[in-house]
């Protein structure tokens, strides 16, 4: 029993001419009266009566169709299925994204995965950028949100998205009622600060930032964690420099300015290997792309 057999013969069931259907099935009549031929002998059952007219179904070709028809959808589906994920547009995706990049961006991206890529399954998986590497580079994840360029002989990097400092303080500091501040503003403040370890990209920036302005805060407690920061600013243990993506984390007695005389600024970049051979990393690094570019 073959595939082709079971096309001409739904052909016939529906059209109950033999005319009709090999006109359907794009064929001369006798290659079609021949493949139900072949059906029948195959199945050792007559499924249609013919006469020079019409052809009508027996009660065993009656209960034959519906199960034709359904062998035929499953089998156009598999071949969907097969044709989706060899074209990247099918199959499952492993993300690493740093905690920052979730109060937003992360976000966005996955509404816009599920209308643009509604077949591929995301997992998800939050870890700093060195550790993102090393999972790149085990096969552990596909693809990688990180902050910093760790170097590597085969993680690609992109950059996708920049955004600026912005100052964190406490509701009722005195600095909080100016409507912008600059890093002078920060000098001999209780400020919460980024580790050199687990926050080392952030804390690099801000204290290259302090050092071209010779300014030096009373450093109170160091974080590796965005929103541990934050959670320390809340209480009024010091004022904080973050990105701006961090103003999402909606404190009630933390306020947000902008940060004036600053040029630097926290970069993401996308981190994948190039020789993964996970069909969907292209379709969705292509997807990443345009949605990042958008304006």
């Amino acid at each position: 029993m073959e595939l082709h057999q079971l096309r001409c013969f739904v052909a016939v069931a529906e059209e109950l001419h033999f005319g009709r259907a090999a006109a359907r099935m794009h064929m001369t009549q006798p290659p079609l009266s021949r493949q139900i031929q072949l059906l029948e002998h195959g199945l050792g059952v007559l499924l249609l009566e013919r006469n020079n007219r019409q052809a009508r179904l027996t009660l065993a070709g009656q209960s034959f169709l519906t199960d034709a028809r359904r062998v035929l959808q499953t089998a156009e589906l598999a071949a969907q299925s097969a044709r989706r994920i060899a074209n990247g547009e099918s199959g499952r995706l492993t993300l690493g994204f740093t905690a920052v990049s979730a109060y937003n961006m992360i976000p966005q991206l996955l509404i816009h995965a599920a209308q643009a890529l509604p077949d591929i399954d995301l997992v998800l998986s939050e870890q700093v950028s060195s550790r993102q590497v090393h999972d790149l580079e085990t096969g552990l994840i596909d693809l990688g949100f990180v902050r910093q360029v760790v170097p590597s002989a085969r993680v690609e990097y992109l950059p996708i998205r920049s955004e600026p400092f912005v100052a964190a303080l406490p509701a009722d500091h005195r600095l909080a009622d100016q409507a912008h501040l600059v890093p002078t503003d920060f000098h001999q403040q209780p400020f919460v600060m980024y580790t050199d370890s687990d926050g080392r990209y952030f804390h690099d920036r801000i204290a290259n930032l302090f050092a071209r302005h010779q300014v030096q805060p009373s450093y109170v407690h160091q974080l590796g964690q965005t929103h541990s920061i934050i959670g320390l600013v809340n209480v009024g243990l010091g004022c904080a420099v973050v990105p701006a993506s961090a103003q999402a984390l909606r404190m009630e007695h933390v306020v947000y300015r902008p940060l004036l005389e600053n040029d630097q600024q926290a970069e993401v970049f996308l981190a994948f290997c190039g020789d993964n051979p996970n069909p969907v990393l292209g379709a969705f690094i292509d997807m990443t792309r345009r949605f990042f570019s958008a304006p």
